[in-house]
């Protein structure tokens, strides 16, 4: 029997118009005018549980809370009214609204996916917890401001509800199984990290769930100008260092994600590939750094808002303190990417953290 009742707030691409567009046999579509009973599917087994490589995985928020059995799905909200009636009718609810607040204030979910625009996330996330919300994920990016990243993830954790801010590859498995070899020395003393600067620093921070110290200064060169499509989001090159003297090197180039330390590497190429371990190995022919079999699950392409969800599960079970892709980690990210660019800004002179405009923003493509 389920023990929480779940609610998508915005049904959209990830809300729900992701996975409806793949079993129409297309790559997007924009409101609902094709018939739904060819959108149904049957599932033999829960995706949650599957981490090894498959296809066809759900995307939307809407299908990552109807497939975990201890959740009930009971409502949605979404201007679109032709977007509700297709919620409807795919998943049997009646509990539909076009004002997210008045279902928030009527229905009281437990779970929360938040997958509306940017703008008002902040608010709809404070107010979910208002009313009672016990776990909450949300679509990338975070929020546009540093005040309302720092609203977000102080209501979220003085109520203590686990918080997880997109359906990135940071919420799969093998990240946990990256941080525990790190953590047990299977690599030695960390030495740097570095991460791709050209693939958003902060919508797909992968680096920032390896970070366990504050950030303390950065600096960053090489910005462009605003694009047309409305981003400003970095687009150069920078450091960051922190209270722990740990560096960060964010290049144009660079891997998703790779930590060196003293005796061995962590290595993942890209999002959504697998992670390569190499260690210091005692050889007839001397010590060589060598790759070794990866010690847990191979990662798979999609499952981002699964793997999140299941994080915030995991937190509300008592296995996790926070989910992978926390708000907390994204909000550092977010104010990391933020201060590069006013580095770059002023010709790469040092940024120090944390900035105490938090009225400082990002602007995101046309899609966010």
């Amino acid at each position: 029997m389920a023990k929480y009742r779940g609610a998508v707030i915005g049904l959209g691409w990830m809300g729900m118009l992701y996975d409806l567009a793949q079993r129409m046999g297309v790559w997007h579509v924009d409101d609902i005018d094709r018939p739904t009973p060819e959108l149904d599917i049957h599932r033999k087994f829960y995706y949650h549980d599957r981490h090894s490589p498959r296809k066809s995985m759900p995307s939307s928020y809407a299908e990552a809370l109807s497939d975990r059995p201890e959740i009930e799905l009971i409502a949605a909200a979404e201007r679109d009214r032709k977007r509700l009636a297709a919620f409807g009718e795919r998943y049997g609810i009646q509990a539909l609204y076009t004002d997210a607040k008045e279902m928030l204030r009527q229905e009281k979910p437990d779970i929360v996916a938040i997958s509306t625009n940017t703008k008002g996330r902040a608010d709809l996330t404070c107010y979910a917890v208002e009313c009672g919300a016990k776990g909450i994920v949300t679509e990338k990016p975070m929020a546009y401001t540093l005040e309302e990243a720092d609203r977000m993830v102080k209501t979220c954790a003085d109520a203590g509800v686990p918080l997880c801010c997109g359906a990135i590859s940071t919420s799969h498995p093998s990240f946990g199984t990256a941080k525990d070899l790190i953590t047990s020395g299977a690599i030695g003393e960390v030495l740097s990290i570095e991460a791709e600067s050209d693939k958003n620093l902060s919508q797909h921070q992968n680096w920032s769930y390896f970070v366990d110290s504050s950030p303390a200064w950065v600096i960053g060169l090489g910005d462009l100008p605003k694009r047309d499509s409305g981003s400003n989001e970095f687009r150069g090159q920078g450091m960051m260092v922190t209270d722990t003297d740990l560096v960060v090197h964010f290049r144009k180039g660079a891997p998703a994600v790779r930590i060196t330390g003293t005796e061995g590497e962590l290595f993942h190429p890209e999002h959504y590939s697998d992670w390569t371990l190499f260690q210091d190995v005692d050889t007839p022919a001397g010590r060589h750094r060598i790759e070794v079999p990866w010690p847990g699950a191979k990662m798979q392409i999609g499952g981002g808002s699964i793997n999140g969800l299941a994080d915030v599960m995991d937190c509300l079970a008592g296995k996790l303190d926070e989910p992978k892709n926390s708000g907390r980690r994204v909000a550092v990210a977010l104010e990391v990417e933020i201060a590069i660019k006013l580095s770059s800004a002023r010709g790469g002179h040092r940024i120090d953290l944390p900035l105490a405009d938090r009225s400082l923003a990002l602007e995101y493509d046309w899609h966010r």
